[in-house]
């Protein structure tokens, strides 16, 4: 999943009712924990959560026809965007038609089903259910996968709209058209579970709060997000001055992903101050810093970090003239080396590992930067930054500014359990 420069930190959502229930939610009989993906007994969930994304169609909708235009003046004006009505209505058909599917194909297994839209998705929803599925892509997976935070509730991935999202956190494509074989599998034990390290963030000090603003949903231009982030410190009442927190306090999500900190405005360089594995403080000026989770390696971490074929051709063509050796360069040789170093780039989604990218650092007397990119296991920031923000899987966003303190770490207990069908 490509990935965009430090200004999307405004857009990151692009790609994007509380429920009550008078009784305890019924546990699902789940065997016990293991570090990686292994076969497991089968299991029938009794409530499931559908929790569907927004089309394109919905939201530009909402957009233009809450403000009082008619259908036709939306037509048009999606005209003028470049934009096609009925192409726009005919995707948003698909997913609407492959979420009925889920849902037909529940109730028929005599299972509970609410369906929720991504913007009423909270935690009495996540508490209601005892599995949850994601209907959408990648992104309506993220904003799923983050506010479960018992290891022992399933969460699955459908893609709704296979033509148009790739969906490497969702089941096989083929699953989207034949959800009651997915259902008959599960039945009968016939998948794995794959437990999915994920990120936790303490924080402390007078820079952040836990209140979040949802990315997907808002679309913000740089004005818009400021003024949100605003907003919800006044209905906290705390004014412009922010209370410091005399107490370290755990973020109330989590990340499979990767967390991204960097300034809003993305002519403006990131400044703050970094800390690997308890080591010593360095001073940091860069395009933003990005951790990542082993699942997250494969999504925005490899695009900041793999070389492209023309970049390793140059530097072996200097190698060879300064050393002198007589190296074939060919394709096959540069193919077999670009593909080797952007490999290295992933890793499990179970690992227990961080890995950190400083983009684009500047080097100079004041600012260092020992290493560019690593792993670790436990990585502090200390924000020096105007108008920052902390980014959650690319759809939740914390206001982090001068003054605020994060510890970015993995727990045992935040692993999340996917399940994995063959096709």
């Amino acid at each position: 999943m490509s990935r965009r420069s430090a200004v999307s930190l405004l857009r990151l959502g692009t790609r994007a009712a509380g429920l009550r229930s008078g009784t305890p939610p019924r546990p699902v009989h789940l065997p016990a924990r293991c570090a990686s993906s292994e076969p497991e007994a089968a299991f029938k969930p009794e409530r499931v959560a559908v929790v569907t994304k927004t089309t394109r169609y919905e939201f530009e909708q909402q957009r233009y026809l809450y403000a009082g235009l008619s259908e036709e003046d939306f037509k048009q004006l999606l005209a003028m965007k470049g934009s096609s009505y009925s192409g726009l209505l005919e995707r948003h058909s698909i997913h609407t038609g492959n979420v009925e599917h889920i849902v037909s194909s529940l109730r028929r297994e005599g299972i509970q089903v609410r369906v929720v839209k991504r913007g009423e998705y909270d935690e009495e929803v996540v508490r209601w259910a005892d599995t949850i599925i994601s209907a959408g892509g990648d992104g309506t997976m993220l904003l799923v996968a983050s506010k479960v935070l018992n290891p022992d509730k399933p969460v699955v991935g459908v893609n709704t709209d296979p033509e148009r999202s790739e969906g490497h956190l969702c089941l096989p494509v083929h699953y989207t058209h034949a959800f009651p074989e997915a259902l008959q599998k599960l039945c009968r034990g016939e998948f794995r579970w794959l437990w999915r390290q994920r990120i936790r963030v303490h924080f402390e000090g007078t820079g952040i709060k836990p209140t979040s603003v949802d990315l997907h949903e808002q679309q913000l231009s740089l004005e818009q997000h400021s003024r949100a982030h605003r907003t919800t410190d006044s209905r906290r009442g705390t004014g412009t001055l922010h209370d410091g927190f005399s107490k370290t306090s755990l973020l109330p999500v989590r990340s499979l992903n990767e967390i991204f900190i960097g300034e809003s405005l993305s002519s403006r360089a990131s400044y703050y101050e970094m800390s690997v594995d308890d080591g010593p403080w360095e001073k940091q000026k860069s395009s933003g810093l990005s951790i990542c989770t082993g699942t997250g390696s494969k999504a925005w971490s490899y695009n900041i970090n793999k070389l492209a074929e023309q970049a390793v051709e140059e530097v072996l063509l200097i190698g060879k003239s300064q050393t002198g050796l007589e190296i074939p360069i060919n394709r096959d040789l540069i193919e077999k080396v670009t593909d080797e170093y952007n490999e290295s780039l992933e890793f499990r989604p179970d690992d227990r590992r961080l890995f950190y990218s400083v983009r684009e650092p500047i080097v100079n007397r004041v600012f260092s930067s020992s290493r560019q990119r690593g792993f670790a296991s436990r990585v502090s920031v200390r924000s020096r930054c105007w108008d920052a923000c902390m980014v959650v899987d690319g759809g939740t966003s914390f206001e982090f500014n001068d003054g605020a303190i994060a510890t970015i770490s993995m727990s045992e207990e935040d692993q999340l359990r996917t399940v994995v069908l063959q096709p």
